[in-house]
């Protein structure tokens, strides 16, 4: 349960709080918010003395049918930013979440320390060696197709099942080109119903199998607000009843929106051992 970032070695046995930095305009649900440099040092900063310990940069919006940006508005988007930040905070531990491996490349030789890939090396066959050659630690997500197919891609005959499977295979891939350091996220929101991600939810202990350590990303999701018919902005609260769980059954890393209120669920979850 130990990831080596940048030299320091980052023990996962007790939970962590990944913050999330978008850099996009459409992001759904800070999409545009924090477009110039002075507000996102702010909004990292913020972050930070709340009790992140990575903070996870992102320049293409994932979310279902998002607009597709090219490698090198993504690449744009990311380099000087990243170079603030590691300016601005020598100790920050950033992690970039792409998909692709020349993003991947440009981001950590600029200084960050992990890549997050919402395809698992399936969207950019170089990323597996990209990362090997970087010798980072690697979070890979479970997903089908892309985000613009994925919501068309729901049909399982046993969901926990068919990702168990489908991170067997890949983390055998990803081990073949020497990564060790490897993070698993299940990926809910991503060519998930809203029951699936719920059942992957229930059953989400299933995963410690596999043993690696489990990320996620639940923080204001539509699986969230389309069950008590409101908006990503009144999310909050249940989010962290969300994290709650998702705690109690093995996660290790919370990837969330609202920094401070993750450290509270993991101290109050931390009390019941």
């Amino acid at each position: 349960m130990n990831i080596n970032c940048n030299g320091n070695l980052i023990d996962l046995s007790t939970p962590k709080v990944m913050g999330i930095l978008n850099v996009t305009p459409n992001s759904f649900y800070d999409g545009g918010k924090h477009k110039e440099i002075n507000s996102i040092i702010h909004q990292v900063d913020k972050m930070l003395s709340e009790g992140a310990d990575f903070i996870d940069i992102g320049a293409y919006s994932s979310k279902p049918s998002a607009e597709f940006v090219s490698e090198e508005e993504e690449i744009k988007r990311l380099v000087h930013i990243i170079k603030e930040l590691v300016e601005t905070f020598p100790t920050i531990i950033l992690s970039v979440d792409t998909f692709r491996a020349n993003v991947a490349r440009a981001s950590v030789e600029n200084g960050v320390a992990m890549v997050n890939d919402i395809s698992a090396g399936l969207l950019d066959d170089k990323m597996l060696e990209t990362v090997a050659d970087l010798k980072v630690p690697y979070i890979m997500m479970h997903m089908r197709g892309n985000p613009q197919t994925m919501q068309s891609l729901t049909d399982y005959n046993d969901i926990v099942k068919e990702m168990i499977f489908y991170f067997s295979e890949r983390i055998q891939k990803v081990r073949s080109f020497g990564i060790s350091d490897i993070v698993i996220d299940p990926g809910f929101g991503f060519a998930k119903t809203l029951e699936q991600n719920y059942e992957v939810l229930h059953k989400m202990e299933l995963f410690s199998m596999l043993e690696l350590p489990l990320l996620v990303g639940i923080s204001r999701k539509s699986m969230i607000y389309k069950v008590l018919e409101n908006s990503p902005q009144e999310a909050l609260n249940r989010t962290s009843v969300l994290n709650t769980i998702a705690l109690q059954k093995g996660a290790k890393i919370l990837r969330v929106h609202d920094v401070k209120e993750a450290v509270e669920c993991i101290k109050l979850v931390s009390k019941l051992k």
